[in-house]
């Protein structure tokens, strides 16, 4: 029975410079791409771009300044840049690239008017003593080479994977910082190297509390740098897109921080990242773990050295001289937090729940803040990127803030919209985003809003939700989340076989009637490994597996057709009949499965895919959940009219957490992240259920003796149905042409 989605059971918790060393090319292009680890309304009608007051505490700064371009004013301890006043109105002729149709002032970037000049490793004092470095890039004169007067705003950057880095070719490029682009149109630009990375000072720790509170400073510091006009945004992806929801909530609410634009940025990462399910990501924190601690080693050595090759640096004996004491606080990060952590999930520690560690370290509970400090942020994320579910939830969030609703509730369908907070969610994985679209443009529009006061149409837009559907290749805009045109639709498990998947070993259907039988099911068992032709190992490598197929040319097989996952014991899949029209698949999903297990603990994951009539299984999105983790909290859980989740939530605690009972038919509700694709007529959707996913999850060590040796009994009778919850809007049926996706 299709019903209409999104009630809620109850409210939620409130809660010019040189180009870097082309021999170390390869390896910047991996590590400044790859990652991250590891909110009373009307709608808008304008956009309230009054200047208002900086702040005035300025971070104790020193050492000599550095330059390529001209002699510029020293980078001194007394900071006393003034903030400029309201700016005029846009002046700029052209037809904005943004939703023109919708009011606003003509917007077109501003030409590239100065040359960049730079100031190299400056170094920045935080409040216990520890020195954080930074280079500034700044406007210069074409004409003579000196700094231009401005004011200028600032965008800082703060960056674990090495400052210098985020200039080279390259890795800007993957990065999506393009720093020359900014200066080169009025904007100075701060590159910071976070805690303990680069040529920064102290021990690095996954988002460290204290990261916050050094954004902070650095934002202070920026704002009053020589020809800052006192107003800055934040701007960077991944690490430095989350980065900018903490530095937001260690500021004051008239901080000099009048803008942000977080690319891939997670929501709560023990749920996008970390864990999925309460499944170790082992994959990606693998990955990141030594391609952090590789970073930290090589970049204090090798920042100074390229220095002193473009004449910016001190002597590379000098330089060598700084290098060893940085480098073992670096090393340390190995003992005091790498192997503790580890440890600790590993152990069922702290770390391996949802509980007070990650909640400080994750964007959403500052969300409430970002909308009380009175911050416009703009969001990208990708339908396939690693933090695929919490950048729609960042957005929703947000939008519910402004709203003065509970920050984990699905938006209503009378819910107004503001234009303060947007999202462009592309065809992206994470080292791919921003391809097909000028993200440098849509980023400058977005600063020349909020940032110089500019009358643009991105201001004004009453549909701030960009969104790319996959299979149709086109943007569309729209402005809730969930999509109030969706209609969850409950497809039950049932028996084949169907004659779409020759290699299932059950071939069974996904029907819209209800099971009849007193006993049915079918059996899978725990394998420990599963095809790895999937999305998810794509997806979890950050991309670079379709980043290194799409260079030779070729797209990566797995991508296009997994039909090997639902091969094996511990396989089972379930297809729909044929669609005669076309549908869009748009939202969250629920899989709902109710199973026996021979075992104390079950691993199950679920991946939706649309078969094509040539039998190609083109995978969507997948979830995944460990059965001592299946209690709900209703308070957060988004559930159709009838009463069924369509987006469960569960608390992930060492409190929660209990042992699954064996022969004992139990309920499993895996959230599915979601997706937004077309189903074209003629096409079928289907569910793969494994009982591994390989490479992506692994169990910890706690964890695995619960589960060997499992054989489970998935349920599809009258009394115990088994069954997921489809998202589904008749083709084409959401929203209108997106101008800004251009």
């Amino acid at each position: 029975m299709a019903h209409r989605f999104w009630h809620r059971r109850d409210v939620g918790r409130s809660r010019s410079r040189p180009l870097g060393n082309v021999a170390r090319g390869a390896l910047l292009a991996v590590a400044v791409a790859s990652l991250s680890a590891v909110p009373l309304v009307t709608t808008m009608s304008g956009a309230d771009l009054s200047a208002t007051s900086r702040g005035t505490t300025a971070a104790t700064a020193g050492g000599s300044s550095t330059q390529t371009a001209a002699p510029r004013s020293g980078v001194s301890g007394d900071r006393t840049g003034s903030p400029a006043g309201p700016a005029s109105p846009a002046t700029a002729s052209g037809t904005s690239p943004a939703l023109a149709n919708e009011g606003g002032g003509a917007w077109a970037p501003q030409p590239a008017t100065y040359s960049v000049g730079t100031e190299l490793d400056q170094p920045v004092t935080m409040s216990d003593g520890t020195v954080l470095r930074a280079d500034v890039y700044y406007p210069t004169d074409r004409s003579d080479g000196r700094p231009a007067p401005g004011p200028f705003p600032v965008l800082l950057q703060q960056t674990p994977y090495g400052k210098q880095n985020i200039a080279n070719a390259t890795a800007s490029a993957l990065a999506n910082t393009d720093v020359s682009y900014f200066a080169e149109r009025g904007f100075e630009v701060v590159i910071a190297d976070v805690r303990g990375t680069g040529n920064s000072g102290g021990t690095w720790g996954l988002f460290d509390p204290v990261q916050a509170t050094d954004g902070a400073t650095l934002a202070r510091w920026a704002a009053r740098l020589p020809h800052s006009d006192g107003r800055v945004g934040l701007f960077g992806e991944s690490y430095m897109g989350i980065n900018q929801f903490l530095t937001v909530s260690a500021l004051a609410q008239d901080s000099p921080v009048k803008a942000m634009f977080p690319v891939i940025s997670g929501n709560d990462l023990y749920r996008d990242t970390v864990t999925q399910g309460g499944l170790l990501d082992a994959e990606f924190s693998s990955f990141y773990l030594a391609l952090v601690g590789g970073l930290n080693g090589v970049n204090p050595v090798i920042d100074p050295l390229e220095d002193e090759g473009s004449g910016a640096g001190a002597s590379a004996a000098s330089a060598l001289g700084v290098v060893p004491p940085v480098e073992l606080a670096h090393t340390n990060s190995l003992l005091q937090y790498d192997l503790p952590t580890v440890l600790s999930i590993e152990t069922s520690g702290d770390e391996a729940f949802d509980q007070s560690y990650w909640a400080q370290r994750s964007p959403l509970d500052v969300l409430e803040k970002v909308v009380a400090d009175q911050i416009p942020a703009f969001l990208v994320g990708g339908w396939n990127d690693l933090f695929q579910r919490g950048e729609l939830l960042n957005y929703s969030g947000l939008q519910n803030a402004y709203s003065g609703r509970p920050l984990l509730a699905p938006m209503s369908a009378n819910q107004p919209v503001t234009a303060r907070y947007q999202l462009m969610m592309g065809p992206w994985e994470h080292v791919t985003t921003g391809t097909g679209v000028n993200l440098s443009q849509i980023e400058l529009e977005w600063f020349d809003t909020w940032l110089l006061g500019q009358d643009t149409a991105l201001a004004h837009t009453r549909t701030p939700m960009h969104l790319y559907e996959l299979n149709a290749d086109h943007w569309v805009d729209t402005d809730r989340w969930p999509l109030t045109q969706a209609e969850a639709t409950k497809y039950y498990f049932s028996p084949g076989r169907t004659g779409s998947d020759a290699l299932s070993a059950n071939d069974g259907a996904l029907t819209t009637t209800a099971p009849a039988g007193a006993s049915e099911g079918d059996t899978e068992v725990f394998t420990g490994a599963s095809s790895a032709c999937d999305v998810q190992t794509d997806q979890w490598s950050a991309g670079l597996l379709a980043l290194a197929s799409k260079s030779i040319g070729v797209e990566d097989p797995c991508d296009a057709n997994d039909s090997t996952l639902g091969v094996g014991p511990g396989a089972l899949t379930y297809t729909t009949a044929p669609f005669s029209e076309p549908q869009t698949l748009a939202g969250p999903i629920d899989a709902t499965v109710i199973a026996s297990a021979s075992t104390t603990d079950v691993e199950l994951v679920a991946t939706v895919e649309e078969v094509s009539p040539s039998g190609d299984s083109v995978p969507l999105t997948s979830g995944a959940l460990l059965g001592w983790y299946r209690e709900l909290d209703p308070a957060d859980t988004w559930n159709g009219s009838d009463g069924s989740p369509v987006l469960p939530y569960h608390p992930y605690t060492s409190a929660s957490a209990r042992p699954v009972v064996p022969g004992e038919p139990t309920r499993y509700d895996i959230e599915v992240f979601p997706t937004f694709a077309e189903v074209p007529a003629g096409w079928r959707l289907r569910v793969t259920l494994t009982t591994s996913d390989t490479p992506h999850l692994t169990p910890t060590l706690e964890q695995l003796p619960g589960l060997l040796g499992g054989v489970y009994q998935i349920l599809r009778n009258s009394s115990d149905a088994s069954f997921v919850n489809l998202p589904l809007v008749p083709a084409p049926g959401v929203g209108v042409p997106c101008d800004v996706c251009s």
